[in-house]
């Protein structure tokens, strides 16, 4: 047997080209806290040195833990050596004080007497890798466990959203084996996530200054801070947001750090789906099980096919933005009516207003319903005459042409295109004198938008984009847990995470 020393739920991933830099980024990760880290030895031009600077490095840093791993470039690795070559350079780490190695299923099937020689000395990890794809599990759990070790890792490719599901399962089905089950690419980072909650031994992290080893890792002061992976209980609930693109989205930093303000035991994760896949998006929710999602860009509309119970305003308005699951069913709600109409009434009487709104898609259509029902006089103005028209007929609006706006006043402006958005940052809709004492901008990513920015010096009230966001996610926060929302926290870390994503 193994030396019997736990292995920590988080593994740090050093993959650097000499061993002077690998040594630089392991102290900084120990003094940093972190203990446990795979040594990539065959990134290194000179692999035998990378197993003897272990010795080193764990004098200086005893409780740290050290995983070498050495895979062959036949099976993905940067290694060019021999089977032999391979075994030695391993047998050097485990000497130098390596308390696990890995060692990649195709290299074990060939010499599986070789690994006895690891045996009481070090962890032996078998691992499987798929960059193509996520085949059926149990034929590859059935391969690897054909061979004797300590634990097993299973690394497929995320092709579709219940590829997710498919590899979680592996772990959670078979609790006497020690498996880390993981799946790459930006799809795949839920299981990065969850494995530890569904039974994996441990899962992989990139370091704080490099990049990581596979596609899809994240630092982790993510993982420990941000999604919480060494707090979540067995009874977690599993939330989350779906779009396509996902990788910019604020989400997941405003609603984790909702939970942890509230002491919710739950997580929130970005869900990468493609419009095809939305359908196999619900496979993967109904069995992970998610407990509740958000909704955005390209999904507002279709969704409503998939849900069994969907409000009349979010019927009528065409877009569900706030998903979740009661009784067996799946049910839809738009909080980004709330979001328009929260702020506005803190200044305005809405049932005495004129308001303004630009546009002429789903957000305009939503603002429109929203503040119409709340008793607000709605004008519509968009740069597609056309569609302004249309959509005026169904919201019982007034429709303007933009020369039109000269000889006009309303009591606010709500701005509900993309114009300003990142990264088109420099866009306006108005050039001039913009035509109300309140102005609203949806788009919260910059923070200031260039609109924001001609209304504050016109002397205007404004409301940023960033007010409306948090808004509709204190309306979902409160929906999935019945729990009044951590409001300022959420603010705080929208702000940080907007801030961040310039950086």
């Amino acid at each position: 047997m193994a030396q019997t020393r736990s292995l920590p739920r988080i593994c740090i991933a050093l993959g650097l080209p000499d061993v002077a830099t690998l040594l630089d980024h392991a102290r900084r990760e120990a003094e940093a806290g972190e203990t446990f880290l795979e040594f990539r030895l065959d990134f290194l031009d000179e692999p035998w040195k990378g197993a003897d600077a272990i010795r080193g490095f764990l004098e200086q840093f005893p409780d740290s833990i050290v995983l070498a791993t050495c895979r062959r470039r036949q099976n993905h690795g940067r290694f060019n050596g021999s089977v032999e070559e391979q075994f030695a350079v391993l047998d050097r780490a485990v000497d130098n004080g390596a308390l696990a190695v890995d060692l990649e299923i195709e290299t074990a099937e060939v010499a599986p007497e070789r690994l006895h020689q690891f045996r009481g000395r070090a962890h032996v990890i078998v691992s499987y890798h798929n960059y193509e794809s996520t085949p059926p599990m149990d034929t590859i759990l059935s391969r690897v466990m054909q061979v004797q070790a300590d634990a097993y890792k299973v690394v497929t490719t995320a092709r579709k959203p219940s590829d997710n599901m498919r590899v979680l399962a592996a772990a959670k089905a078979l609790p006497k084996h020690r498996l880390v089950v993981l799946a790459m690419g930006e799809l795949g980072f839920p299981t990065r996530v969850l494995s530890p909650l569904f039974g994996g031994a441990f899962t992989y992290a990139a370091p704080m200054f490099a990049e990581g080893t596979a596609a899809g890792q994240v630092s982790a002061r993510h993982l420990r801070h941000l999604y919480r992976v060494e707090k979540l209980g067995k009874a977690a609930k599993i939330y989350g947001v779906i779009a396509d693109p996902i990788r910019h989205s604020i989400s997941p930093a405003v609603h984790n750090r909702a939970f942890q303000s509230r002491r919710v035991d739950a997580v929130y994760l970005p869900f990468l789906v493609s419009p095809v896949y939305l359908r196999d998006f619900f496979t993967m929710a109904a069995k992970l099980p998610l407990a509740g999602f958000s909704v955005t860009i390209p999904h507002k509309q279709k969704i409503i096919r998939y849900l069994d119970v969907v409000d009349p305003l979010a019927r009528r308005i065409g877009a569900v933005n706030t998903v979740w699951r009661k009784a067996g069913k799946w049910r839809g709600t738009n909080t980004d009516a709330a979001g328009v109409t929260g702020p506005l009434s803190r200044l305005l009487r809405l049932g005495k207003s004129s308001i303004l709104i630009v546009g002429n898609g789903g957000a305009a259509r939503g603002a429109a319903y929203a503040l119409s029902d709340a008793g607000a006089k709605i004008t519509l103005v968009g740069r597609n005459t056309d569609r302004v028209r249309a959509l005026s007929k169904v919201c019982g609006a007034e429709a303007l042409a933009r020369d039109q706006l000269d000889t006009r006043r309303f009591d606010a402006v709500v701005h509900a295109t993309p114009l300003g958005m990142y990264p088109q940052v420099d866009e306006c809709f108005f050039n001039g004198s913009i035509p109300a004492d309140v102005v609203f901008d949806m788009v919260y990513n910059p923070i200031e938008t260039v609109l924001i920015k001609r209304a504050r010096e016109q002397g205007k009230t404004v409301i940023p984009g960033l007010d409306m966001f948090i808004e509709q996610a204190v309306r979902q926060f409160e929906i999935w847990t019945g729990e009044s929302a951590p409001r300022p926290a959420m603010q705080k870390a929208a702000t940080e995470a907007l801030e961040h994503n310039y950086k």
